[in-house]
């Protein structure tokens, strides 16, 4: 199925691939990611839905901004991404930064959201283990501040995040997108993500939440992931874990990851035809 290309403004404007028609599916990356790395999902989801994948401001063809970054312009950025397509409505699906922006934009749109899935994700870096934190700040913040570029980084960073089973293809694939990172616009989003705690406890969402997690994924293990979704006070939640998958687990194990976040999203789909009906 065709993928177009959209660009949302005004300023910063953001950058989109979309493919197919019905119900928005947005899909957000990772902190060293770009819309590209959501290439094998949608197809997967085009047949049913509008399925669409952007580059988060400052990141591949989405423009720079001034300033700090504040988690909450990010969440302010979805909506004007659902506005573009007129919709009140989207399931979001947040892969590591991603579902960090995912969960904001909960907090702050909660009537604006069909369901959500978090994707190798946390709820702040101080809910990571210290040698965790330790290795993040050691491998990517500290390297470039000390005038390494990077494409200088990219193998060490890309090597941490891949599981065992990721193929040389998906390495490179990962590589190819932390090189194309700009060095600014990076470092406001590492020192973010390393100094602020904008989520807290789960508690908030009331809304159909997947979790989904590569089963050898080192930074946000899947044991983070169930009790992650212990805090949602909610019955349909459901824990995914992606076999041979590290923490990129759409791009190590993309039938699987697109077979269980498709079978979410379908359920969902089904419910909500079945209230509108009754």
């Amino acid at each position: 199925m065709q993928v177009r290309e959209l660009r949302i403004p005004p300023a910063p404007r953001l950058a989109l691939d979309v493919s197919g028609a019905g119900p928005l599916v947005l899909f957000v990356h990772g902190i060293g990611g770009n819309r590209g790395n959501w290439r094998a999902q949608l197809p997967a989801f085009a047949d049913a839905y509008t399925a669409a994948a952007m580059d988060v401001r400052g990141y591949g063809d989405s423009d720079d901004w001034d300033g700090p970054l504040v988690y909450a312009d990010l969440a302010h950025d979805i909506a004007r991404v659902m506005d573009r397509f007129h919709v009140q409505r989207a399931h979001l699906v947040g892969l590591s930064m991603g579902g960090r922006i995912a969960m904001q934009f909960t907090k702050l749109y909660p009537q604006r959201l069909g369901s959500l899935t978090l994707v190798d994700t946390h709820l702040s870096f101080a809910s990571l283990p210290a040698p965790e934190r330790e290795q993040f700040v050691r491998t990517r913040r500290e390297p470039l501040l000390a005038g390494k570029t990077v494409a200088d980084i990219a193998p060490v960073v890309a090597a941490a995040l891949a599981g065992p089973f990721a193929t040389a293809a998906v390495r490179r694939q990962l590589e190819d997108s932390i090189r194309a990172l700009r060095r600014d616009s990076y470092l406001k989003f590492l020192e973010a993500t390393v100094e602020s705690d904008t989520i807290g406890d789960l508690g908030f969402i009331d809304v159909p939440t997947h979790f989904v997690v590569g089963e050898c994924d080192t930074l946000t293990p899947p044991e983070l992931a169930r009790r992650m979704a212990a805090q949602v006070r909610r019955d349909d939640v459901e824990v995914s874990v992606i076999a041979r998958a590290g923490h990129l687990s759409n791009l190590e194990n993309p039938d699987e990851f697109n077979r269980v976040v498709r079978g979410f999203l379908d359920r969902q789909a089904r419910l909500e035809r079945a209230n509108l009906s009754t």
